[in-house]
């Protein structure tokens, strides 16, 4: 859906990007990571032909960043949207089915809301919703017009527990209809539980890549027995056994083996950590 290859921008002398190659597949979900000013912002904008490479080449569906056929196989949410207060659900709806040339009409106006669980809102306005609504609007109009690939920054960063739990369950949604979307965030275990593979970006260049379970390394297994919890660093799964065994027959009463694994903070803050300074 979205190819990224050996991807180099430069803005004077500074190098926002450096060699990036990232593919997006057909429904899939990928976590863009990074800190600021790695060149996440960049590569969004590369893929909307809003800004070009200084080398390489992207693609979106077939076809060549920044071309007509490009941009309208793509869905946008930025991290600061504003949406006018006094416009209801319904007409900013309806405003960027204009914008983007969408013929969908009422239809998709009203299958859109309702995906995103704003059905019963069309005309509520902006200003009297609350944060989640609104991230789930914006997400609607990201929507329009059956975009292929989703381009969303920090959808839930602004939300409590229960709405990042809600833009959870639509974006598995959008997935399942063959969107493929690429997420932005700083929401670490957001980006754990919702998407299948993941890419850190550092100086322009990514420096770790792979799915969220191939990005945990083993960190040794924790056992708590009669007299205590006791630690093996090192271990992995396949000591268990043996470790248990050996307590065992040396009189201990075993009650619980947990295989200790980094996270993807762990994996992130390492692999932000071996950049130099």
């Amino acid at each position: 859906m979205f190819v990224g290859d050996g991807l180099r921008k430069r803005y004077g002398r500074s190098e926002a990007l450096r060699g990036v190659s990232l593919e997006v597949a057909d429904g899939e979900i990928v976590g863009l990571l990074g800190p600021n000013g790695a060149g996440k912002s960049t590569l969004a904008k590369i893929a909307c032909g809003l800004v070009r490479p200084s080398a390489g080449a992207a693609r979106v569906a077939g076809h060549r960043a920044g071309s007509p056929p490009a941009r309208a196989a793509i869905g946008y949410l930025a991290e600061l949207f504003r949406f006018p207060g006094w416009a209801s659900a319904e007409e900013v709806m309806s405003l960027h089915q204009r914008l983007g040339g969408s013929t969908g009409g009422a239809a998709e106006r009203a299958e859109l809301l309702d995906l995103v669980g704003l059905a019963d809102a069309a005309r509520t306005r902006v200003a009297a919703m609350s944060k989640g609504m609104q991230q789930r609007l914006g997400i609607a109009q990201a929507l329009i017009g059956s975009p292929r690939l989703l381009l969303l920054d920090e959808p839930t960063s602004a939300l409590d527990p229960a709405g990042r739990r809600v833009v959870r369950r639509l974006l598995g949604e959008v997935r399942s209809r063959g969107v493929s979307v690429l997420l932005s965030s700083h929401l670490l275990g957001e980006v754990e539980l919702v998407c299948d593979r993941v890419a850190i970006l550092v100086d322009g260049e990514i420096v770790e890549r792979g799915s969220p379970a191939e990005l945990h390394t083993p960190r040794g297994i924790e056992v708590e027995t009669g007299s205590g919890r006791r630690t093996y660093d090192g271990a992995v799964r396949e000591d268990a056994p043996r470790i248990v065994a050996e307590l065992v027959a040396a009189g201990e009463s075993v009650y619980e083996v947990r295989v200790l694994a980094s996270t993807l903070e762990d994996a992130y803050l390492e692999a932000v950590g071996e950049r130099p300074s």
